[in-house]
């Protein structure tokens, strides 16, 4: 077999003997120019049953000895593997752009990148090196605007691409590259554990086993040794991180993050997450492989908003190396029990999806202290609380994602009618009673043809509610003037007139002392919200100052009066049946919240040939939600005719009642006190 070589490795002494046991390395140093294209010598090497001969042609054979037959036979099959795997990798090389004349085992630096060509200027600045026994080469660019670096195995085929990339596709991709440094375990100057380090790891649970099989190592830095943890990818060498006695760590300058123990999670189905390598190790001795642990800590608290991939650079670890763990159906997250730990928690299971995120809780340490992490359970507790605490993991909490469990003491409550008003708070009349009761977080529609006393039957029906419960209310009462509105809630509760005026007939108006403490009650029982620009409020004003008389003065009804006075601006093409559907449904998500009823008056529609009856919840103005999306509507009724009957009956219709525990859908008739605008119970004929 003849074959080409540029160079003739420099140890070989011509006419030298040499047993094959000794000829192994040369062997090794001569296969690296196997994929050379040089013909500037030729070098012989053939195998017989009686010797191996190595020569130039001006060379004669050189004599080996008999007994190394067998042993030449296998290191010829060594050679062959590793000139398949140079062929390979100079494959996979080209197909990423990178076409350069190599030698296995040496560095080539001042080289054209193929991605960014060197920009305007040509910059030769990329490096290339492959490793001697041909597994790998790992390449950069180190100019800024390209930063295109990474690693390329023999046997693997990544970023293939069919021809070399265009220079509009390299300036693409260099925007969201970085350059890393390459580091070997030489460059560091790494060395195996001591016995001090090895005596200090076992007290805190780590076994030398465990230590062995992570990579963990020692350096010295200023005269001091500290605690090297390796990280590798596929076995490489990417980064390290430091540690000394005093718990102080620190990484390599921009060398890549990564997890910690990558290679222990590919394809694996279940993938431990947590906070640091003493962790990873502390899980290890409880049994799990399976687990990583980020490289750079927790963050103090959880950010607003998640960024895009590309700018998501806390957490570029995960998006990287997002293929191990597309396979997993349940990521473990085993951060701290401190708020650090819970907001990386977040953090991660934000990116990896919370669906199947689960949720370590660290055990009591002791009565008062629970255990801050993996390590300290491992330590104070053992090996078997650990790997315990981890088997009991919980589903991570999803916004909007429930089991009733979670709501079992609120059951609890209603069921032994804990509150009082479970069964509805009475109106204050009898004969309303048996179809309608106020429930906290409810949201009532009222409706009614103008001058039919919808408005005054809500104020009587709150100073009930305040007589008999104590109730405060929160009034967005626009059709009303501060001083009108007052007056009739003042008249309603002393049960007099305000004036000496006609209205009020022969009673007697409020006394001054009547009037003083009528005042009091007022100012504590009503707060207003009221817009006082010529502009109309938006439902979402009136709610957010609603929710601050809930949260500030402790309001349990809300009373919107009318709908028509709120600003209606819609988005885009949005209809008149969207927008009532969306108002409705944060009306009823404040009441739900915040144990609030809700009062919203909408009036009807111009009604065609109105012949005096009460109209329906359908007839209210703008759509057929109204009804649809309450959990009551009622239709306030006074009777105009006086061959009807009295002018002063007003008819009550509780047309929907979404809970049964409180009503259902019937009449009731109230009689109208003009003097005092008050209602009372009227028997039906």
């Amino acid at each position: 077999m003849s074959m080409t070589f540029p160079i003739l490795p420099h140890r070989f002494l011509i006419g030298a003997t040499y047993s094959i046991p000794a000829l192994s390395h040369r062997l090794y140093r001569l296969q690296r120019t196997l994929t050379s294209v040089s013909n500037r010598s030729t070098l012989h090497l053939r195998a017989s049953p009686k010797s191996y001969c190595v020569s130039l042609r001006s060379v004669t054979s050189v004599p080996v000895s008999r007994t190394a037959e067998t042993t030449g036979s296998i290191q010829m099959k060594e050679v062959d593997v590793v000139k398949e795997r140079l062929v390979q990798l100079r494959e996979n090389l080209e197909n990423n752009g990178i076409h350069f004349n190599w030698t296995p085992g040496e560095q080539y630096s001042n080289l054209i990148c193929p991605k960014c060509f060197g920009g305007d200027s040509g910059d030769r600045s990329f490096s290339l090196r492959i490793h001697k026994n041909g597994t790998h080469a790992l390449f950069s660019c180190f100019r800024r605007k390209c930063g295109w670096s990474g690693v390329l195995k023999a046997e693997s085929k990544l970023h293939s691409t069919s021809s070399r990339p265009t220079s509009k596709e390299a300036t693409k991709k260099a925007v969201n590259s970085k350059t890393y440094n390459m580091i070997t375990k030489e460059t560091l100057k790494l060395e195996p554990l001591c016995k001090e380090i090895l005596d200090y790891l076992l007290m805190r649970g780590i076994s030398p086993e465990t230590l062995q099989r992570n990579g963990v190592m020692q350096r010295k830095v200023n005269n001091k040794v500290v605690i090297a943890f390796t990280y590798r990818r596929d076995g490489i060498l990417v980064n390290c991180n430091y540690r000394d006695i005093n718990k102080k760590s620190w990484q390599e300058n921009d060398a890549e993050k990564i997890l910690y123990g990558i290679d222990d999670i590919k394809n694996a189905t279940d993938i431990i997450i947590v906070e640091s390598e003493m962790d990873k190790l502390s899980v290890e001795e409880a049994g799990y492989h399976n687990c990583v642990c980020v490289p750079n800590g927790a963050h103090l608290k959880v950010s607003k908003n998640m960024l895009d991939k590309e700018k998501d650079t806390n957490y570029e670890y995960l998006w990287k190396d997002n293929e191990c763990f597309s396979k997993a159906s349940r990521i473990i997250l085993a951060s701290d029990s401190d708020s650090s730990g819970n907001a990386l928690a977040e953090e991660i299971a934000r990116r990896l999806g919370k669906e199947r995120c689960w949720r370590v809780k660290w055990p009591q340490f002791n009565e008062e202290k629970i255990c801050k992490d993996a390590n300290e359970v491992l330590m104070y507790l053992g090996p078997d609380a650990l790997k315990k605490a981890i088997d009991d993991a919980e589903f991570y909490p999803i916004q909007g994602l429930f089991h009733f469990s979670d709501y079992f003491h609120e059951i609890d409550a209603y069921y032994r009618q804990h509150y009082g008003y479970e069964l509805g708070v009475s109106t204050g009349w009898k004969s309303v009673d048996e179809f309608y009761k106020i429930v906290p977080g409810e949201l009532t529609v009222i409706t009614g043809v103008p001058n039919s006393g919808k408005s005054e039957w809500i104020d009587s029906l709150m100073c009930n509610i305040n007589r008999d419960r104590g109730w405060k209310f929160a009034l967005c009462s626009m059709e009303n003037k501060v001083q009108e509105h007052a007056r009739k809630l003042l008249e309603k509760h002393i049960r007099k007139p305000f004036f000496q005026a006609s209205y009020g007939a022969s009673v007697e108006r409020m006394s001054i002392s009547e009037y003083e403490r009528g005042k009091q009650w007022l100012d504590d029982t009503f707060h207003l919200i009221r817009f006082e620009n010529e502009c109309l409020p938006s439902v979402d004003w009136v709610l957010r100052l609603a929710k601050t008389a809930v949260l500030r003065y402790g309001i349990h009804g809300l009373v919107i009066d009318p709908y028509n006075e709120l600003d209606h601006q819609r988005k885009g093409k949005e209809t008149e049946t969207e927008y009532v559907s969306q108002i409705l449904s944060k009306i009823k998500r404040f009441a739900q919240h915040h144990a609030c009823h809700v009062w919203f008056v909408a009036h009807p529609k111009q009604l065609q040939n109105w012949s005096g009856h009460a109209p329906n919840m359908y007839d209210i103005s703008g759509s057929a939600h109204f009804i649809n999306k309450c959990d009551n509507g009622i239709v306030i009724h006074r009777n105009r005719d006086k061959e009807l009957g009295p002018i002063d009956r007003v008819q009550v219709c509780v047309r929907k009642v979404r809970n049964k525990v409180i009503g259902g859908i019937g009449d009731a008739y109230l009689s109208y006190n003009r003097v005092t605008g008050e209602y009372s119970d009227l028997s039906q004929d």
